[in-house]
């Protein structure tokens, strides 16, 4: 059973920044492909940042493009989002996501991930 659990968030300032992590156990953490997603209050799940098994291709929502970066660290079995420069409509929660593929072609919509994290809240404050 794929397990994931994010950590990270809190509340910052605008202009501030956070690095959320995925910690994911019960598979072989390298034959995965992870996403990070996020939802806002009223507001649907939206695609923020994407990365391969090996860290070699990314991807980034438009909104995320500059200012978030997506990393992997296979050793430790964690994904991780470095969130920059944050921005009151940044507040969501977060959410990681993992699908099994050990392809290039970075998916971006929610039905192409197959497990979910419980999502880490993330707060910024004007």
């Amino acid at each position: 059973q794929v397990q994931l659990v994010e950590s990270g968030g809190g509340l910052v300032q605008a202009g501030g920044s956070l690095r959320l992590a995925c910690a994911a156990s019960g598979h072989t953490f390298s034959n995965y492909l992870m996403g990070w997603f996020r939802q806002a209050p009223g507001k649907e799940r939206e695609f923020v940042a994407a990365i391969s098994w090996n860290g070699g291709t990314t991807y980034y929502a438009d909104s995320a493009k500059g200012r978030f970066t997506i990393s992997r660290d296979n050793a430790k079995n964690t994904v991780f989002l470095q969130v920059n420069s944050l921005k009151p409509e940044d507040t969501a929660v977060y959410y990681c996501a993992a699908v099994r593929s050990l392809g290039t072609v970075l998916p971006i919509r929610e039905y192409e991930y197959d497990y979910w994290g419980q999502g880490t809240q993330v707060t910024v404050s004007s």
